[in-house]
């Protein structure tokens, strides 16, 4: 028997199975260096690809807007910004910056989270000069074209009213969108409810192409792309990070071109064959994608690649931070069943998306055909099983209840951080 660790909150929990269970996990680890994360990052803005160096594209500007990540992406910015403004301020010492959080659809960032993801010397600098992007108020964005695919492309006005519009991020693998980082900055990032639901369609999550690992012809990424085209991104700072979240390499550069390189390198280390089976378990990576229900369907899409039909699914999130949001709770919770909802999605047209429908239809596209048991913190049970999902308190309780499905000769494979593979042939 071997012990497998599985990432929940800030800790694991562990399972005992058998030697020759499949365990899938990135090949991330294997990228060592004796460097620092910021002597990485550093390396990357000395040698940045298809643009010029950070210090010069500030030369003549007054202000500048860094579009930094929020509370639930584990970007390490005390690798990042520093260099960021060093360079900054070596071609423009005067220049004014401003930190603009990309929240996204999510809930505001703290205070709190702000300063243990920047620091206390960051945070005590720029407290002042930090913008907390709002989605839900149309007065703080502002139309700056259309998207491919129809919806007005609108965008924060901290970002478009800038001289100079540059951001942080990281690369990983990402369920809809192909890979994290690059125009995810811009949209979904700093954009409007208006154009991420729209980006964020029905047709779009359905769409073949819009699937882990798959940046050619994925109509999402193609909206992205052209709204950070329109918001003018231009500058990135992306990284790739090990399971222990230490910055592994770096890429600077274009939007465009830096991120597609980054994708490339880390499609390398991330890639692995399924190994069908009868039980699956998976995970969203631990703190601090695991905080709530709405990012779950990360991880389980990784189950979902590698598990036979009728298998059952064991998905490890704390959800210590709740649903994640009203909506997408509701949208299935207030169904009678999950094929209901799940035709309900299929069913809107892209005016209409909802909010928080994108991450619930691929919820329910993999609830309405796989058994799935859900290992969250106690006070989640309710909202576990309003989402239609079995809740367990543990690991061990989860994996027993499954083989009680599936019966004690039921195949099984392992997968402790489903956010950081692509799961495919």
């Amino acid at each position: 028997m071997k012990t497998v660790k599985f990432f929940y909150a800030h800790t694991t929990q562990d399972l005992q199975v058998p030697d020759d269970t499949p365990v899938l996990t990135s090949k991330v680890d294997q990228l060592t260096s004796e460097r620092t994360g910021i002597e990485i990052v550093r390396e990357a803005m000395e040698n940045p690809i298809d643009s010029p160096r950070l210090s010069e594209l500030a030369k003549g500007k007054d202000d500048c807007v860094i579009i930094i990540s929020d509370h639930t992406r584990p970007v390490p910015s005390k690798d990042i910004l520093p260099n960021m403004i060093r360079e900054l301020r070596e071609g423009s010492p005067d220049i004014k910056i401003t930190l603009l959080v990309s929240t996204g659809f999510h809930r505001p960032t703290t205070i709190e989270e702000l300063r243990n993801k920047l620091g206390d010397a960051l945070y005590e600098e720029f407290k002042d000069n930090i913008v907390v992007h709002d989605a839900h108020d149309p007065s703080r964005n502002v139309k700056v074209g259309s998207l491919p695919s129809g919806p007005d492309c609108i965008i924060d006005k901290v970002a478009i009213d800038t001289q100079l519009l540059v951001s942080e991020g990281f690369i990983e693998p990402h369920f809809f969108a192909g890979f994290s980082g690059g125009r995810k900055s811009i949209l979904p990032g700093v954009a409007d409810a208006v154009t991420v639901m729209g980006n964020h369609c029905s047709k779009f999550i359905d769409s073949p192409y819009s699937r882990t690992g798959i940046l050619d012809h994925n109509p999402m990424h193609e909206d992205m792309l052209a709204a950070a085209r329109m918001a003018k991104l231009a500058y990135i700072v992306n990284v790739v990070i090990d399971e222990d979240k230490n910055t592994v390499a770096a890429f600077a550069g274009n939007f465009e071109t830096a991120h597609r390189k980054g994708c490339d390198f880390i499609a390398d280390y991330v890639c692995v064959k399924p190994a069908y089976a009868d039980i699956v378990i998976t995970t969203n990576g631990g703190y601090p994608l695991d905080q709530n229900a709405y990012q779950s369907p990360k991880g389980m899409t990784a189950g979902e690649a590698t598990a036979k039909d009728g298998a059952v699914i064991i998905m490890l999130a704390s959800c210590s931070d709740g649903t994640g949001g009203d909506f997408f709770y509701h949208i299935i919770a207030d169904e009678p069943d999950i094929e209901t909802a799940y035709q309900k999605f299929l069913a809107t047209p892209q005016e209409e998306t909802a909010p928080d429908q994108w991450c619930s239809q691929i919820l329910a596209r993999i609830v309405r055909k796989y058994k799935v048991i859900f290992v969250a913190n106690e006070d989640q049970k309710d909202m576990i099983e309003g989402l239609k999902m079995e809740y367990a308190p543990s690991l061990e309780a989860a994996y027993k209840r499954a083989r009680e499905i599936k019966g004690e000769d039921a195949s099984l494979t392992c997968i402790p951080n489903g956010i950081s593979v692509v799961v495919r042939e």
